[in-house]
């Protein structure tokens, strides 16, 4: 399993840059047997308990000196906090791999794999062609970019449909080189209702304990856009992508809390 993405999948890539997005410390990891790792939660991130469904162990993190050699044959995480589909987001917290760097630094995974671990040609296509991609992108694009105007100047030169278009066009150019890589499986998750985390509904923008509408609104290009991508990237010869609708998952959890075990 190959993930792709920023703090909703990271396992600890930021730890080895010069960024102030970390989670390498208490009270992160409070909750998980290996403590602070540089997970941005208490305990499993979701493709944490994806590889346990699977069977697979955790990918580690790119970063990390020791993700080489036989540990390669796992996956691995490429994952960075702050990290957007556009090269500049999230740029005020310092260094992060950005989807084009993911894309890149797998690249040199794949020459580590046919070079150090000695897997040639037809070899090399049938473990990429099994093996997963799950990619989490838009997030950082909207709360580290285009809803931060002092900072980026992405709201006044795009309106919200013509930024999530933005979004997908260079979504698609690099998932296409990942598919022209060998891998031929991918989850792409979507962006979840991003005006009800805290970050937003303390901004003032909507009334106590409600979340903000507008910003929920403008991420329907984006979800809806990304669901027919993956439609038209199905069409590859041996293509196998799927859509996560992460809006209605976790709008679901917030509609219904007592069904997850929440009063």
């Amino acid at each position: 399993m190959f993930i792709f993405g920023d703090s909703l999948v990271e396992v600890g890539n930021n730890n080895y840059l010069s960024s102030i997005a970390k989670s390498n410390y208490f009270p992160y990891g409070v909750d998980f047997n290996r403590g602070p790792t540089g997970r941005f939660c208490n305990g499993k991130t979701f493709v944490d308990i994806l590889a346990e469904l699977l069977g697979l162990p955790y990918p580690p993190a790119f970063a990390d000196p020791n993700t080489a050699g036989a540990r390669l044959l796992g996956g691995v995480n490429y994952a960075s906090a702050a990290a957007g589909i556009l090269d500049e987001t999230g740029q005020h917290y310092g260094q992060r791999y950005s989807l084009r760097q993911q894309v890149a630094n797998f690249e040199t995974t794949v020459y580590q794999l046919r070079t150090t671990v000695g897997m040639g040609g037809g070899n090399l296509s049938n473990f990429l062609g099994k093996s997963m991609a799950v990619l989490v992108f838009g997030s950082n694009d909207y709360i580290n970019n285009y809803l931060m105007p002092a900072i980026y100047s992405s709201s006044y030169n795009y309106s919200p449909p013509q930024f999530a278009n933005l979004l997908l066009n260079n979504y698609a150019r690099q998932l296409v080189a990942l598919y022209g890589l060998g891998l031929r499986k991918f989850l792409l998750a979507g962006i979840g209702p991003l005006g009800c985390i805290p970050n937003q509904r303390a901004s003032g923008q909507s009334p106590p304990d409600r979340c903000v509408d507008y910003v929920n609104e403008m991420l329907g290009t984006f979800n809806e856009g990304l669901h027919s991508l993956v439609d038209q990237l199905n069409r590859q010869p041996g293509a196998m992508y799927a859509f996560g609708n992460t809006y209605a998952a976790v709008g679901d959890i917030l509609n219904n809390p007592a069904t997850y075990g929440n009063v």
